[in-house]
């Protein structure tokens, strides 16, 4: 959630931007919580590395004999892409030692390399244990990735970086003002996932409006098949469909008031009508049995064994589901439904962005060969390789010529023509990750689809959640700009 979401193979950011299969105990232990992550610096640190000579080929100066290490989150997406292109570096900087490693316990693993002052040099900050991004940019843990944006792209001499980039990407790592501050690699389409066989199977079209979607979910009940099911342990997921119809019902500005923890954001209209009609779902017996208790690999599995016809998710799920989605699954992602024609935003209107956050701590002994390991990630053969083996785009604008793409990327790129400019991007899973997680994802819109608060209910917590966060002096705020 990005992870992102994370997502996961989050992305949160998610990432927003991620696999969740660490318990999520483990995101904020009382005394040890993501508010607190990072938020000391003591021990005696480490030396940095000498900076090398800048050269065509070496434009941000990386000291050709310094160690560079590399912890990669082991999530949907894998290791494979991350090691090919280690080697790339390790071509490139023949003197120089790698030390690359992956792992599901983010946190828990580099917290304390952080307040020890000696972390490592690029991390892929993605997954269940995801250090908080707000508290990282708020510490002055990070470093500024300007120097990478603005060298010389991998491929092209007369190209910058930046200039290589899709749409949003650099505004996504922005917090306050210029700097960037995180890198998200992956670019990760959220929707409603499903297979197309099995809505053709129904002699139905993916429904626009709410009215339709419960006509196609009352079909689905007919004929024994449960009409969604989601991430039941990890109810952030819900978010990756429900906000961007937020914003199709109300318009982005409302999307915006709530990621500004602006007063009575949650209780805008649009919201309570969006909570009501996802309530409909629980309310008509439409959701899986039992789907409360599930992951998001046991609800993908259902899913893809057809119990459920929707699923929400973002499109890390084509890899991550691949041994048990069926080969004539045809899997389609689509924007949300909308309510009705009085939507101020048309259909089409989705949820995309920058996933998979990677960032280079301020205290790295090698920055430079943190950022020059991204700058060969964004070359055009590393993109291809990303896109080729994981399913998923990259931040490189390109890399899918010459490559066949499978039905879920091939559904992600036709939803992102259809969006047009209609993407929207909620930042709360960037800024706020415990509010997203755990307070508005499990204790807030959790309990509601488990039928355990009424949307009334629901929004009421979730808008008191909000007031705390936005009051709280310990962390640090952000606001679209």
């Amino acid at each position: 959630m990005g992870s992102t979401a994370h997502h996961d193979r989050e992305g949160v950011g998610r990432r927003d931007l991620i696999k969740r299969s660490a318990a999520l105990g483990l995101v904020a232990v009382p005394g040890m919580g993501l508010m607190s992550a990072c938020a000391s610096s003591g021990g005696g640190g480490q030396s940095k590395a000498k900076e090398g000579k800048k050269t065509a080929k070496n434009p941000l100066g990386v000291n050709d004999t310094a160690k560079m290490e590399f912890v990669l989150f082991d999530g949907g997406f894998g290791k494979e892409y991350a090691e090919d292109a280690v080697k790339i570096y390790e071509k490139d900087f023949p003197k120089a030692t790698v030390k690359f490693s992956a792992t599901q316990k983010i946190q828990s693993t580099l917290q304390p390399r952080f307040n020890q002052g000696n972390p490592p040099d690029l991390i892929d900050n993605s997954g269940a244990e995801q250090m908080d991004m707000g508290v990282l940019v708020g510490k002055n843990q990070l470093a500024d990735l300007t120097p990478l944006l603005d060298a010389p792209s991998y491929d092209d001499p007369n190209k910058k970086v930046r200039d290589t980039l899709r749409p949003g990407i650099v505004e996504m790592g922005q917090f306050d003002g210029k700097p960037v501050w995180i890198f998200y690699y992956a670019y990760t389409v959220y929707g409603v996932w499903y297979s197309q066989k099995a809505l053709d199977s129904l002699d139905a079209e993916y429904p626009k409006t709410w009215d339709e979607m419960l006509q196609v979910c009352e079909k689905a009940k007919k004929k024994g098949m449960a009409g969604w099911t989601y991430a039941g342990k990890y109810p952030y997921y819900i978010p990756f469909s429900l906000y961007p119809m937020i914003g199709k019902v109300g318009g982005r500005e409302v999307l915006d008031a709530i990621d500004n923890l602006e007063p009575n954001a949650w209780k805008h209209p649009a919201v309570k009508t969006c909570f009501e009609a996802y309530y409909e779902l629980f309310k008509k017996g439409y959701i899986l049995r039992g789907t409360p208790g599930l992951d998001h690999i046991q609800s993908q599995t259902a899913w893809a064994k057809g119990e459920a016809l929707f699923i929400p998710n973002g499109s890390w799920v084509e890899n991550e589901s691949a041994n048990v989605i069926p080969k004539d699954f045809d899997l389609a992602v689509s924007a949300p439904s909308g309510i009705d024609g009085s939507d101020k935003m048309p259909f089409g209107t989705i949820w995309a962005s920058g996933g998979e956050p990677f960032i280079v701590p301020s205290k790295a002994a090698n920055p430079e060969g943190g950022m020059e390991q991204l700058r060969i990630m964004l070359s055009e053969a590393s993109s291809k390789n990303f896109t080729a083996k994981v399913k998923s785009l990259t931040a490189y604008n390109g890399g899918t010529s010459g490559i066949e793409l499978t039905p879920g990327l091939k559904s992600g790129v036709a939803a992102l023509q259809l969006a047009g400019a209609n993407v929207v991007n909620p930042r709360l899973q960037d800024w706020y990750v415990q509010l997203q997680k755990e307070k508005i994802g499990v204790s807030g819109l959790g309990e509601m689809m488990a039928g355990r608060l009424t949307p009334a209910e629901a929004i009421k917590k979730i808008q008191g959640f909000a007031d705390e966060a936005a009051k709280d002096t310990s962390i640090k705020h952000y606001k679209h700009q």
